[in-house]
Order: C-alpha cells, then structure tokens, then sequence
C-alpha cells in the first residue's frame, strides 16, 4: 500500500493583486508557512504562469520547478479548467463563457474553441517539462442543457453529444499520451461528464483510452446524492487525482437539488470548507489507501461562509490528519507460524 501526499493546496481561489497573493513566489511561502507540501497551479493565471512557455521551454519550466522547490514545495498537478471548459460549448453558453477566453477570442466560437485545444495540447507537453504525471481539467458541455429536459430530447441526441465530445478531446487525449501524462477530468455539474454514468457514456466513445481518468472531488456528489463512496470502489483504477474539498446539502420543504435559484449561502446545497461539511473524509482517505491511490491529496477551498485564509489554515491540519500512514505490515503478523509448501499441504490434510 501507498501513502497518500499531501497537503498541498489549489491556488485558483486564492490568487489576488495584493501579497502574498501576488506572485506565485509569495503565494508558495504562504501556503508552506500553513504546512502544505505541494502546490496545484491553475495555468490560465499567466501573471503566476506562461503554460505556453513552459511546454516550449524546458529552461522556463525548470526555473519555475525549481523556485517552488526552493519554498520547500512540490508542484502537484496544473490545472486548466476553463481552457477545458471551451472545448465543448454549447451556443446556448457562449457569452457567458467567453469571458474564460483571451479577448482576442470572444465572439468566436471556432477561433476559442481552437485555442482552447491548443491550450490543452500545451499542457501536456509543459505537465512532462514539469515531471508531472497528472493534469486537471473540465471536459465542457454541449448537452448540460437537457440534463433535466423539458421537452424531452430528440432521439439520438445524447449519443450524437457524446459523439461529438468524444471528437474534440481523442486528439487531446493522444497529445497527452505522447507526454505519458494523465488528464483527469474533474465530474462536476454544468460538465457533460457530471456523474459515473456520463463518464462511461464518454470513456466508450473514446475506446477507454488509458488517458481519459478521473479528478475525485467528493463535495459534487454530495450535492448529486450520489454515493460518493462507492463511486471509489467502482473507478479506483482510473482515480489520479484528488480534490480534498467539503459539502453539505439539507433539502427542506422549499427546495432541493437544483436550489431555488438561489446564491450559494442560501441554496440548501453548498460547498463548505473542510470540516464544516457533511463528507465523510475518514472513510475517503480509508479507501484511498485500500486501493493505493499514488497522488496527492489537495484542497480546493469553496466556502460561502468562512474566510479563505481561514479555510486554508486549518485545510492544512485537516488534511494531514486524515492521511493514513500505510502500515508495512499485518496486524497480525506476531501470530504467524511461518510455512512452506510442504506445511500448507499438511495443514490442509493433502
């Protein structure tokens, strides 16, 4: 058995204008100074991160290695979730996800698109400059708007979604095999791979390449009322990444899953820092370890309530208390005999 890693910390929500959020220099000594051990880079913040220059230049991607190590850090995973997002946009969403996208590209649905692959393209190639084995981000929607649909769906139309989702990300896929990286994608509502089923909808289309894994944030489950327990057992072997991150949902007699259009304080599920949610991260961690999960254990920090920094610093504690230190042996290894085949035959009367 393994050892999960960990803490380590996604930056996305902390990123600002002002220290030690700044730079990515300052934003790796504050989060060290709250004990964690690696760092998840989102590569569309390009003040912190060149994701271009980091796939063409081994130097660059070297430099920024190497000053992370220097604040005894590790780079965990980058991430590019809403380059992901625009590989797959349904027009119905277009300008309200034009705004993931350089302005050069707005209003352009092809020209975004296009850029948004290369985006992934140069991810693979800047994660193996890195010495990562693993990258986060979203697969995009071009069927999230009929996920609960009224009318009904045309006949074929979610095969012809998949179809065509399964298109734009196989070339993807195959950079990222060149690389001998895997692209986790994260399941999370508003994506058209938002639950196990979706996900296998999509693994069959692309030929269950080895590449297409999975991102496992279990604070999007709660919110599905999906087992987020027994979705480890079923896809444990295509796991590489984790996102450590808490949820609650209380239904009333007013609303449920959906929300009521309401904001997140109000919605009767919500994301909440570690710790004030309703996952159960002892019996997550418990099986991490049972299937030997290789990578690291980040929190993403979404909370409608309590204060970032706050969240962040006792994120660190909670994590590390709740990474299981495998044992090297069993527990009941005093009792042993020893054996050889000659003894088990006899014990067995053969």
């Amino acid at each position: 058995m393994k050892t999960i890693k960990g803490p380590a910390i996604f930056l996305a929500q902390f990123l600002g204008d002002k220290p030690p959020f700044d730079t990515l220099e300052e934003i790796c000594k504050w989060s060290k100074s709250l004990g964690f051990k690696g760092v998840q880079i989102p590569s569309w913040a390009n003040s912190y991160f060149d994701l271009q220059k980091a796939a063409e230049s081994k130097t660059y991607a070297d430099e920024i290695k190497g000053m992370v190590q220097s604040q005894g850090l590790e780079i965990t995973e980058l991430s590019t979730h809403l380059q992901g997002q625009l590989v797959a946009v349904n027009p119905a969403y277009d300008e309200l996800f034009d705004g993931f996208a350089p302005e050069a590209y707005r209003k352009n649905p092809k020209a975004r698109q296009e850029w948004a692959v290369q985006q992934l393209k140069y991810a693979a190639k800047a994660s193996q400059n890195l010495g990562l084995n693993a990258h986060a981000t979203f697969s995009g929607a071009l069927l999230w708007q009929t996920v609960y649909p009224w009318p009904q769906r045309p006949a074929g139309l979610v095969e012809t979604g998949f179809t065509e989702l399964a298109k734009r990300w196989k070339p993807i896929l195959d950079v990222f095999d060149e690389n001998g990286v895997d692209l986790c994608y994260e399941i999370h509502p508003g994506e058209d791979l938002h639950d196990g089923i979706s996900y296998e909808m999509f693994l069959e289309k692309v030929g269950n390449h080895k590449r297409a894994n999975l991102l496992y944030d279990p604070s999007h489950f709660v919110l599905q009322c999906l087992d987020y327990l027994e979705y480890i057992d079923i896809y444990h072997e295509r796991i590489k990444m984790f996102h450590v991150k808490d949820a609650e949902f209380n239904p009333t007699g007013r609303q449920g899953v959906y929300g009521g259009y309401q904001n997140w304080v109000e919605r009767a599920g919500r994301f909440r820092s570690l710790g004030d949610g309703q996952v159960d991260f002892k019996s997550i961690f418990s099986k991490m370890a049972q299937y030997d999960f290789e990578g690291w254990a980040v929190m993403e920090w979404e909370c409608a309530l309590k204060h970032p920094e706050d969240g962040a610093k006792e994120g660190a504690i909670f994590i590390k208390d709740h990474i299981i230190r495998v044992t090297e042996k069993a527990f009941d290894d005093f009792a042993g005999s020893g054996s050889d085949e000659a003894f088990n035959k006899r014990v067995l009367g053969i």
